[in-house]
């Protein structure tokens, strides 16, 4: 079993740091054909007064490391990862085989425009192409991320306000919205104003036209999720838009669920004002742990001189990079945003096509509807409607009748072999398991991980200790995630010498 000392076997892999001996290397570097420099000379204070620490390892051991842990991880390529709302679907290898052509992987972002028009005619092309599936006028690929595209589109907002004089602060988010939106509020210096959504899980009318009243001239505007956190779709957005505009405010529309409604509906044509794309979620480009991501921003015309700069633009037979903007929001990120995502997703747009798209949404909301209606044998739903993308599940029955909870039964999932859903969110929802099954799942797939929950809920009503004690297959036993996020170990330290 995983932690037992085994002579030969090591179930837990030591950092890097922790390998190796001084002198080792794997390198083999041809003498230096240039003047030898002081460093101290040439650096003068930046220089270090001793080595870096670096690790010094063979080949072999540097391999053997990055490949071990490479194989002891949960990936998108070996398993099935249903996290709720995050869409950690499969990865076209089109897409990466695309974006590793040497014109694009090689192309350096200092490149002038006379040497780089196939990528920013790529960039063209596919500003045009996501603008026309959210109906609206325009896009700016710079965000570096689904988050920082949020705060983009809120930035644009704010500059929009502004320049009509106007200083409004309020920016109404109902409970069931993306989670990120509240920070996005903060950062750009508006007031987060939080409002129920009814009891069939979307927003009504009445519920927002009261939130709004009570704010008067206040309103900047209305952020809000279709479909939303927990999966459905938001049947009166034009009516909730009409109200926001009808105060002076602006929409803005969280599009990190945009693949349950590819090619069925439109943001823009709802009247949403501006929106986020999660390329690395609807358009097959990979998440990235921080980076390199991408999250596009589209936008009305009345948005459109906000946008941050530089621009890329079509003029005449050539692309061109327009850096002159006076009421732009400015740059969000260095250069013309991660290209190498843009290559991605506009590959994966031109091998779909209009029909494929559709196709994505059709199969994204027919696989979470057949979860639901097999899973809810075994887990209550929180909401009965028929859902979009993901279903949204509670541990309310299961706790009460055996103890276990949400978390037991997300560690539990792992000794099956699947990567726990989302847990305990949305907050609206007790003991939340949010489940997106993505349109690249099989049904085989999906009724491999419906029946290992229906195991864990038998394991549970007949030894609850075996669902509590879980994961008892995994590299690491049980993991203590509040000590984790309280006490991060965030950097290597050297042990302390016992001697002293």
């Amino acid at each position: 079993m995983p932690g037992q000392a085994i002579p030969g076997i090591q179930f837990r892999e030591p950092p890097i740091f922790e390998r190796g001996a001084r002198g080792r290397t794997g390198a083999s570097l041809p003498p230096l054909d240039v003047p030898d420099v002081d460093v101290a000379d040439a650096l003068g204070a930046l220089a270090r007064s001793r080595p870096a620490g670096l690790p010094e390892v063979s080949e072999p051991e540097a391999f053997r490391h990055f490949v071990r842990l490479s194989q002891w991880n949960f990936c998108i390529d070996t398993q099935f990862y249903p996290l709720g709302s995050c869409t950690m679907k499969f990865n076209p290898k089109v897409n990466e085989w695309a974006a590793r052509l040497p014109g694009f992987a090689e192309l350096h972002p200092m490149t002038p425009e006379h040497l780089s028009q196939g990528a920013l005619d790529l960039m063209v092309r596919l500003q045009d192409l996501l603008a026309e599936i959210v109906g609206m006028d325009g896009v700016n690929l710079q965000p570096a991320a689904g988050a920082q595209g949020e705060l983009t589109g809120l930035m644009m907002i704010r500059a929009y306000h502004h320049s009509r004089n106007r200083n409004p602060k309020k920016i109404f988010i109902p409970e069931s919205a993306h989670g990120t939106n509240p920070a996005s509020c903060t950062l750009n210096g508006f007031d987060a104003v939080p409002f129920p959504a009814g009891a069939d899980g979307i927003v009504e009318p009445d519920a927002l036209a009261r939130a709004l009243d009570e704010a008067k001239d206040d309103v900047a505007g209305l952020m809000i999720t279709n479909p939303n956190t927990v999966g459905l779709f938001e049947t009166a957005m034009p009516r909730l838009a009409e109200l926001v505009h009808a105060r002076g405010g602006l929409v803005y529309g969280d599009g990190a669920n945009m693949n349950a409604i590819l090619g069925r509906a439109r943001p823009g044509d709802m009247g949403v004002d501006v929106m986020q794309f999660n390329l690395h979620k609807t358009f097959t480009t990979p998440h990235g742990g921080g980076g390199p991501g991408a999250g596009p921003v589209a936008f009305k015309k009345v948005l459109e001189q906000f946008q941050p700069t530089p621009v890329v633009r079509r003029d005449g037979d050539r692309c061109r990079i327009y850096a002159d903007r006076p009421n732009s929001v400015g740059k969000v990120r260095s250069f013309l945003g991660n290209v190498g995502m843009f290559v991605r997703a506009y590959t994966y747009i031109r091998e779909l096509g209009n029909q494929g798209l559709r196709d994505v949404s059709d199969m994204a909301v027919l696989n979470a509807n057949y979860l639901a209606a097999r899973l809810k044998e075994h887990y209550p739903l929180a909401y009965p409607t028929a859902v979009m993308h993901e279903a949204v599940f509670t541990d309310k029955a299961i706790e009460n009748e055996t103890g276990v909870k949400t978390l037991d039964i997300a560690k539990r999932l792992i000794d099956y072999g699947f990567h726990p859903p989302t847990v305990y969110f949305p907050l609206v929802v007790r003991g939340a398991m949010m489940i997106e099954p993505t349109e690249t799942e099989t049904k085989q797939t999906i009724d491999d991980f419906v029946d290992a929950m229906a195991a864990i809920k038998r394991e549970a009503q007949e030894s609850a200790a075996t669902v509590k004690d879980a994961p008892t297959l995994a590299r690491v036993g049980r993991l203590d995630e509040a000590r984790a996020a309280r006490k991060p170990h965030l950097r290597w330290r050297p042990p302390e010498d016992p001697s002293k």
